[in-house]
């Protein structure tokens, strides 16, 4: 059969290339997560990338903006109250059984301590009635990811670095510091670093640091107003590029401090130190969620990305930065053995490491604060949190930060 010229054959449609949108913050969403998905998923990935609390506002208020929403369990209260996500169904992620049991216990064994405030467990499984809670279901709120154990960053010039130097939490109200400290601006995050220096400095004790009442926050908030009427803070920073540039600047003493941020300095790098708190570590732990308007074909999409996320090259990128997977093993086939053997064993840097964009990281022989993965994890005292009273807590945090900001403005 031949076609005439009034029927040609006509040539294929053009179909669009597939598009994933993610919304999340700095800290997974990264260039070479993004191009190596791409190519290896065969679908565009979007990324949307927000400060903490702009991030959780728009994945709670307008979730037809996104269809994976990343960042981390304890902002998932907010936004799961507000119905803006839906169901990951376990039986549909492939390597549930390699993600450990810091997230599905709550601690990396069932010896190890679990800390304060939320724990990743206390909102991972959805529950009847649509509740989050521990009690393990086929159904979980978010995929657990990247997570790690936060502290603060020291000069060494001011509190010293030998082997009996001790790094305390109470570094952060310190007078060798005064007119030189800084913390983090996001109420569940620096209220709670901000806490652990009241506690650790014998100005406050609190009978549940991962829950406090109104008189508590109200303590808490005396003590730091009377310290930056007394001139102790310079500022404060939300994104690890403002953390870098304090200290470049040589404006810090002492400050909240993100992983990252280390391998940003330059010439601060000799003398700005990670700390190992004697009191243990502030942790948190980020993830991936699904939004509720996802159907078909653009669900499977969001499956095969999450489950990517878990298959190890997302797990070495993170590492690389000082972040931890919920699933080891599949990321130690991404990295070379003297990485592992810094960032997870603890051992000192056999030559320079560099870090997701290749810059500089860590130098040969240096090893990092706190030691090996495991000891780390060991020592987690608090994780970020939403408290009971986090809409109060978050109005007078928000007071005290436009205040510092003022004083630093003068």
């Amino acid at each position: 059969m031949t076609h005439s010229a009034q029927s040609p054959l006509s040539a294929p449609p053009h179909l669009p290339r597939r598009r994933l949108r993610v919304l999340g913050t700095s800290i997974t969403l990264l260039p070479p997560v993004r191009e190596r998905a791409e190519a290896d998923l065969g679908f565009d990935v979007d990324f949307e990338l927000q400060d903490f609390l702009s991030c959780q506002r728009q994945a709670a208020m307008r979730p037809e903006t996104y269809d994976v929403y990343e960042q981390c369990f304890h902002n998932l209260d907010i936004v799961w109250f507000w119905g803006a996500l839906q169901p990951i169904d376990l039986s549909r992620i492939t390597d549930w059984d390699g993600v450990s049991d810091l997230v599905k216990l709550g601690g990396i064994s069932k010896y190890a301590g679990r800390g304060a405030g939320d724990a990743p467990v206390k909102k991972l499984y959805i529950q009847p009635g649509g509740f989050l809670g521990s009690k393990p279901s086929r159904h979980i709120s978010m995929l657990p990811t990247v997570h790690n154990m936060d502290s603060f960053g020291f000069d060494a010039r001011v509190f010293g670095n030998g082997p009996d130097v001790r790094p305390s939490w109470a570094w952060l109200l310190d007078r060798r510091a005064k007119g030189r400290i800084a913390l983090v601006d996001e109420p569940a995050i620096g209220f709670f670093d901000a806490a652990l220096a009241a506690e650790a400095s014998g100005e406050l004790q609190f009978a549940d640091i991962g829950n406090m009442t109104i008189d508590e926050i109200n303590a808490l908030m005396k003590l730091l107003e009377q310290r930056r009427v007394e001139g102790y803070f310079v500022g404060t920073w939300r994104e690890g590029g403002e953390a870098a540039a304090l200290v470049e600047q040589g404006r810090v003493a002492v400050q909240s401090m993100w992983s990252p941020v280390y391998g940003k300095l330059t010439a601060a790098r000799a003398h700005f130190v990670e700390s190992a708190p004697v009191e243990g570590y502030r942790a948190w732990h980020g993830g991936a969620s699904l939004s509720r308007h996802l159907r078909g074909a653009e669900l499977d999409m969001a499956y095969e990305y999450m489950n990517w996320w878990l298959s190890g090259f997302a797990g070495a990128v993170m590492a690389r930065q000082g972040y931890y997977i919920s699933n080891p093993a599949r990321a130690k086939d991404y990295l070379a053995p003297e990485e592992w053997a810094y960032w997870y064993d603890g051992a000192a840097a056999a030559r320079d490491l560099h870090g997701p964009s290749g810059d500089l990281a860590v130098t040969k022989g240096s090893r990092r604060a706190g030691g090996p993965y495991v000891d780390r994890v060991r020592r987690i005292v608090i994780w970020n949190t939403v408290m009971d009273e986090y809409n109060y807590a978050a109005r007078v945090w928000d007071r005290f930060v436009r205040r510092v900001a003022e004083g630093a403005e003068a």
